[in-house]
């Protein structure tokens, strides 16, 4: 039996370490057996059952941001870390915002009267369906009024819906405007509608995106039913996080720090109602409409033609009245001390306020998250404690404006710039079995070579191998709005990555919950723990690497496509245009740089003679990389997003866009600021090369 125990791990190490790269970016040659045997330990600690139970304990009552369930949701998180060995410290701010629905009501008046539902219809297999606590369908951030109008159909309500509106000739203003979700953020679908004169706005999930179009609802299947509802923020300020404090944090009112905050009707909110409706309702309304036909692309899943307007005779009363307050959010923050670097941080965050349960968004990456902590801090309790710290944050207020974590970044902005090698954002981690990721350029190798060393559930192949499928690499999209990433990258310049392991979800309904998550996104439970363990080797490599693993020469290689694919968007409205010349031998310049540096580095390393107070300033020196790309100028859509790089859609909320800059005057189709850009880009491209330069000599 003795020689079987000793035979069993050295064989699972051998097996280990022959799915894996035997040369581990950042590890001297010296170290990387030792990695890779506590990567081989760390796997084989993944407890598969805790994802399910925190799970399960997390999301067994609605927890939206400022009630009591989400404190519960709180406190959970801070005795689950400290009871797996974390330093805990919960950071309190007060934000501005709508904590609760408030009264609403939606009716035809003309030419009957009929009350609209605003709920999900109780089902009858969904133990959680009729929860007490579950809330009407709300937007946070409506503005308060009771008004009675016509109705006009505007799509998706996108500036391009609202302007081809303008062009056919149908009058917006004064009227109640009915838009279906998708397109752009549910917030500039108020901002368009109120520019426009609007009196009102309704916002449905059409069956034709998700619902019985698609195929079957829920409980039969995974696409919405004629009762499921959207919910969500509207926030539209120029900057993410708390709408009063840009640029500082919302710290505690009775704080001894003061801060100054804006004034809330100088802020621009939305001052007219708007509230979600189910398609059940939608429908209800639509039939009735007797304008002409919409044009070609507005069509939807509903069993008739969509018209743009109801006439007179068709009249819908919208009533919303919900009050904003300052509202306690909390971040819980949990770290891992490093045993030898523990002023460089690797950060991990999620955020744990859902609109309801928030099984599928955001919590399974919470639970998630928990277990991970768990797990590494059995390790560190063994003597395995990372060499770099490890964070752990659970960030509040999110789904209001993702705002607990930026103002946590806007805190401590100048530490975090010192500190911070990466930021790993976990928002619906585990929401099913499609395992995808998004990333700033440096940090998309570490990804792809963890993706090697962790087993796909229920599969022969690693989870690189399913993710890949056949092709050398897979593709990593790039970090765009709409999560907790924002503030770190957008920012404070400080490399971040987006992923998970995606499925089917009921978006921001009361039917998120355990319930769907068994029967649909994952009835096995093992994505929780095999996500687990790849964000947990990826965490473990960051930590431990003698040096930083950046894979530098993937900033060259992404700016070239960036750059040529910007120049043939601006020739579609401007033939001529001679390209970004400055920024494109930049570029050529810092290939040759940055291809230089991973050949010496790779060099270096294999040899195994770097010194820890060598190692100390290289390291020192990569943490500035990215700020090459932070502009205190910052985007002339908004000056709070600071880096060149990227920025989320001003315009859409959520898309990515690369070299945000130029992107701004290519939506504008405009070419007055090319230059400008131009100048703007090279400057930052060539600060990159001559940080990379520096660190060459430094070998």
């Amino acid at each position: 039996m003795k020689i079987h125990r000793l035979i069993i791990p050295i064989l699972g190490l051998f097996l280990y370490q022959t799915t894996v790269a035997q040369r581990l970016d950042g590890f001297q040659s010296n170290a990387i057996n030792k990695q890779l045997e506590l990567e081989k330990t760390f796997l084989d600690k993944v407890d598969f059952g805790r994802f399910k139970t925190h799970l399960t304990a997390i999301t067994s009552e609605p927890h939206p941001a400022g009630s009591e369930a989400n404190e519960r949701v709180k406190d959970y998180l801070v005795k689950i870390m400290q009871q797996g060995g974390w330093e805990v410290k919960v950071h309190p701010y007060d934000v501005y915002l709508s904590k609760e629905p408030g009264e609403s009501l939606v009716e035809i008046v003309r030419p009957f009267r009929m009350p609209l539902n605003q709920q999900e219809n109780f089902v009858a297999e969904d133990p959680y369906a009729d929860h007490p606590a579950l809330w009407k369908g709300w937007n946070a951030f409506s503005g308060s009024g009771d008004v009675t109008a016509e109705i006009v159909y505007a799509n998706y309500g996108t500036k391009a819906d609202f302007d081809k509106l303008n062009e056919l000739g149908i009058d917006v203003k004064g009227k109640i405007v009915l838009a279906r979700y998708g397109g752009n953020f549910r917030g500039f679908k108020a901002k368009f509608a109120e520019a426009a004169g609007a009196a009102g706005l309704l916002i449905y999930t059409d069956p034709g995106d998700s619902g019985y179009m698609r195929g079957l609802t829920y409980p039969d299947g995974i696409f919405y039913n004629e009762t499921s509802i959207q919910r969500g923020s509207l926030l539209t300020v120029d900057w993410t996080g708390d709408a009063l404090t840009p640029f500082e944090p919302a710290l505690p009112l009775d704080s001894k720090e003061k801060i100054k905050r804006l004034n809330p009707e100088e802020v621009g909110l939305h001052t007219i109602p708007v509230t979600p409706i189910p398609y059940g309702s939608a429908k209800e309304i639509m039939s009735l409409m007797k304008g002409q036909a919409v044009p070609t692309g507005w069509q939807g899943g509903l069993p008739f033609t969509y018209r743009l307007e109801g006439g007179k005779e068709l009249k819908v009363r919208v009533k919303v009245d919900q009050k904003r307050e300052f509202v306690r959010a909390n971040n819980v923050v949990g770290t891992l001390k490093g045993s030898s670097k523990p002023d460089e941080w690797v950060i991990l965050g999620c955020h744990y306020d859902a609109w309801s349960f928030g099984s599928t968004d955001p919590n399974s990456g919470t639970s998630m998250l928990l277990a991970l902590s768990e797990t590494l801090g059995k390790l560190a309790k063994e003597g395995q404690r990372p060499e770099r710290s490890i964070l752990i944050a659970h960030w509040d207020a999110e789904e209001h404006g993702v705002i607990g974590s930026t103002e946590w970044v806007e805190q401590f902005r100048e530490e975090l710039g010192a500190k911070a090698v990466a930021y790993i954002n976990l928002d619906a981690a585990v929401s099913g079995r499609n395992f995808g990721a998004s990333s700033s350029p440096t940090l998309k190798k570490i990804i792809m070579e963890s993706a090697k060393a962790v087993s796909f559930p229920d599969s022969s192949k690693t989870v690189f191998e399913v993710w890949a499928r056949n092709q050398s690499e897979p593709s990593i999209g790039n970090l765009g709005g709409g999560s907790d990433h924002i503030a770190f990258y957008m920012h404070a310049g400080i490399p971040s990555m987006s992923g998970g392991a995606s499925g089917p979800t009921l978006y921001h309904t009361n039917y998120d919950n355990l319930h769907f998550y068994e029967k649909f996104a994952d009835p096995s439970f093992k994505m929780g723990g095999a996500v687990e363990q790849l964000v947990g080797i990826i965490s473990l490599r960051l930590a431990n690497a003698d040096i930083i693993p950046y894979q530098v020469s993937r900033y060259a290689k992404d700016l070239e496509g960036h750059f040529s694919g910007a120049v043939n968007q601006i020739r579609r409205f401007e033939k001529d245009f001679g390209g970004f010349m400055k920024s494109l031998e930049a570029i050529s310049s810092l290939k040759e740089s940055a291809e230089n540096f991973d050949k010496q580095l790779a060099e270096k390393l294999e040899s195994g003679t770097f010194d820890s107070k060598k190692a100390k300033a290289i390291n020192q020196d990569l943490l500035s990389l990215e700020k090459s790309f932070i502009d205190p100028k910052g985007m002339y859509f908004g000056n709070w997003y600071r880096s060149l790089y990227a920025s989320n859609d001003p315009f859409s909320g959520y898309a990515s866009w690369i070299l945000p800059g130029i992107q701004y005057e290519i939506e504008l189709k405009s070419t007055t600021r090319l230059q400008e850009w131009d100048d703007r880009y090279a400057e930052a491209i060539n600060d990159l090369k001559k940080k990379v330069d520096i660190l060459i000599e430094k070998f």
